[in-house]
């Protein structure tokens, strides 16, 4: 059964790095881009991927049957039984990575050709962090339909999908309308894996300090993709509140220029009834969450209550420095690695796919992306310090503890096909 290996740039040896990617001694690129000093266009010079076959062809008895006749015994078993297909192919295994390059990183709107070294990095922290393989899809297209169109015609060749920097609100429909036609996890990371990783970090801190969810008011700074999908997964896991706000202020029911999202955000956010800035909002808030960019003044943060908590996790510049953020607050998370407690996505969706494809789910529901959060918060439950609220990326507890729990939330939700 073929599949996909994901061969990272260090870690094969000379002369297969020299088969599958050849190139020269010089890094300079043929655009004239000067790279020779940076190990970054040194690491991505031809690409971060490969494909490399699970099956031998070193004979005539090997390409028979990896090929003609016998792959036509498989197929006609395939046509007959269409879910073996999960079996006799990389389908199960696998998942696309599908993006328009709207939305990439801290970079925006850089079109699908500048977004596939970013694509072909997410596909490598898939096997990497959950062994699950990943092919990436880079459109020439923005039209919401158009993309939707294209998923739905490639959708028999995968197992699952990752939307990726999609710029919002188009994001909320791609993703809402793949799902509807497709009975594969549809999956938009920028969204979801951010909320599943924030709750997590947030269930701990509040441990920490002695809380409950429940007790918490906090406040979302952005009302984009993250800022909408950690506002929901916060409501389902039963914080006391919490209030988004975008450039203009706080996005509550008596303004008259929100967008469709922002006015369903609105119905079900905010209930305390708080109208004004960002700055009105913190105003005794516990909990910070910055999915922006943007400065908060420090005079703002002091505001807050005591033992805040502050998750400003725009990169590579938080909303609030951590050095100004520790003068107020007891626990600190940011979305650098450089820093204690990083909201890290790689944290999340290895795992949740992985689950997801082990049991063959049609889709990821809210209570398997509140499974997953769960189990995230648990791998350092025992661990819990300012510092630590969230594992490592390179925990090697995280992807089975999450793969675990999504399986099992898949099967009691009855989304499971196996």
């Amino acid at each position: 059964m073929a599949t996909l290996n994901i061969l990272r740039t260090k870690g094969f040896n000379k002369v297969a790095a020299e088969i599958v990617n050849p190139r020269s001694d010089s890094t300079e690129g043929a655009d004239g881009v000067g790279a020779s000093f940076d190990p970054a266009f040194a690491l991505h010079r031809g690409g971060k991927m490969a494909i490399q076959a699970t099956v031998p062809v070193r004979d005539r008895d090997d390409l028979s049957l990896a090929y003609t006749p016998g792959v036509a015994k498989v197929c006609s078993a395939i046509a007959e039984q269409p879910e073996l297909v999960h079996d006799y192919t990389w389908k199960s295994q696998v998942v696309a990575v599908v993006t328009d390059g709207t939305a990439v990183l801290g970079l925006g709107d850089i079109g699908p050709e500048a977004s596939l070294p970013v694509m072909e990095g997410k596909a490598i922290l898939f096997k990497q962090f959950g062994g699950v393989d990943a092919v990436p899809l880079a459109l020439a297209t923005t039209d919401a339909d158009e993309i939707v169109e294209t998923v739905v015609r490639l959708a028999p060749s995968f197992g699952g999908v990752n939307l990726e920097d999609i710029s919002a609100p188009r994001c909320f429909e791609i993703e809402r309308k793949l799902q509807e036609r497709l009975d594969i996890p549809v999956f938009h990371d920028d969204q979801h894996g951010t909320a599943v990783v924030t709750l997590a970090a947030l269930r701990n801190a509040a441990k920490l300090t002695d809380r409950t969810l429940g007790q918490l008011r906090a406040v979302i700074s952005g009302a984009g993709a993250a800022g909408v999908a950690i506002a929901k997964i916060l409501i389902e896991a039963g914080i006391g509140d919490v209030a988004v706000c975008d450039r203009k202020g706080i996005v509550s029911a008596d303004r008259g220029d929100l967008t469709e999202v922002k006015r369903e955000l609105a119905g079900f956010t905010n209930k305390g009834g708080l109208t004004g800035s960002l700055e009105d909002a913190l105003d005794g808030a516990d909990v910070f969450i910055g999915v922006s960019g943007g400065t908060v003044p420090e005079s703002a943060v002091a505001t807050m209550a005591k033992n805040s908590l502050v998750f400003a996790m725009a990169n590579p510049n938080p909303e609030i420095h951590p050095d100004v953020a520790h003068k107020y607050a007891a626990v600190v998370a940011t979305g650098r690695s450089d820093y204690p407690n990083q909201i890290n996505n790689v944290l999340a969706f290895p795992g949740i796919f992985a689950g997801a494809m082990q049991v063959r789910a049609s889709r990821i529901t809210e209570g398997m992306k509140l499974a997953a959060a769960e189990a995230l918060a648990s791998v350092v439950a025992d661990e819990l310090s300012a510092e630590c609220v969230i594992p490592s990326p390179f925990d090697e507890r995280v992807a089975p503890a999450v793969t675990a729990a999504v399986a099992a939330a898949a099967r009691a939700e009855g989304v499971a096909r196996a």
